[in-house]
């Protein structure tokens, strides 16, 4: 998958990083000393910075928050490149056409889900999460061994474990990594996903509990929904339509040869 097909991928990243203020908005801001009142969603608390001289305190939690998400991203390639190198495999067993068209639907359609889950118009992406949580809470009781989150190993291998939370957006974009045909597409799908959620959970981190009802405000849940399903419906219209590949391979993901 080239860099042009991971533009749409980082862009849904962008757009789905509302959701991730209230995934992960309170373990950031606990990381980097913001702490405020728990926003929405799963939360956990993590001690404070606790060093006595400001600047020091601030650079030390900016360290740990970058540390949180490299672990959590981190993850997410690791999902991404095992994603993508089952289906490679599948690929051999059966006819690659037919199951990339297949996988290519699938892919689109969950874009459109992912966008009105964001616009909080359909919650049929939380039936997805609460599958996933079998494995969630198999991973739960590490966590005993990773809170308080006060140092850099700490915070990232909390990030690593973070990345497999039962989130409907992360599964949507994993569809997308199955299409990327070998393990390294795949990681790359999932590491151009993550960067699309860094800067919000960067700010997150700076800005603590001042930002997330910001990032939970419906006028700005509706705008980057509308952006994913718009994503999502193009994909499918051109699927539809056998559009051939061209210029707008730039706005959606293009169906592999």
């Amino acid at each position: 998958m080239d860099g042009l097909n991971l533009l749409p991928v980082f862009a849904v990243g962008v757009a789905g990083s509302v959701h991730c203020a209230g995934m992960c908005g309170g373990i950031v801001g606990a990381l980097s000393g913001a702490l405020g009142k728990p926003g929405p969603g799963r939360t956990i608390p993590i001690a404070p910075a606790a060093s006595a001289m400001p600047a020091l305190a601030a650079l030390d939690g900016a360290a740990r928050v970058l540390a949180y998400n490299a672990g959590r991203i981190a993850s997410y390639m690791a999902a991404g490149a095992l994603a993508g190198g089952l289906a490679n495999g599948a690929g051999t067993l059966v006819l690659a056409a037919r199951w990339q068209g297949v996988a290519y639907l699938l892919a689109n359609a969950m874009l459109v889900a992912l966008g009105l889950y964001l616009m909080n118009a359909w919650h049929g992406l939380v039936r997805v999460e609460a599958a996933g949580n079998v494995l969630w809470r198999r991973l739960l009781p590490v966590l005993r061994y990773l809170l308080p989150a006060d140092t850099l190993p700490k915070s990232f291998a909390l990030g690593a474990l973070w990345g497999w939370v039962p989130c409907g957006m992360v599964y949507s974009v994993l569809l997308t990594a199955l299409l990327a045909g070998s393990a390294a597409g795949g990681a790359a799908v999932m590491l151009a996903f993550g960067a699309g959620t860094l800067p919000m959970l960067l700010a997150l981190g700076v800005a603590g509990a001042r930002l997330r009802p910001a990032m939970q405000h419906p006028a700005v849940r509706t705008a980057c929904g509308t952006l994913v399903l718009g994503f999502g419906v193009l994909g499918l219209v051109r699927y539809g339509a056998g559009l051939p590949h061209g210029w707008l391979d730039a706005l959606c993901l293009g169906v592999p040869a």
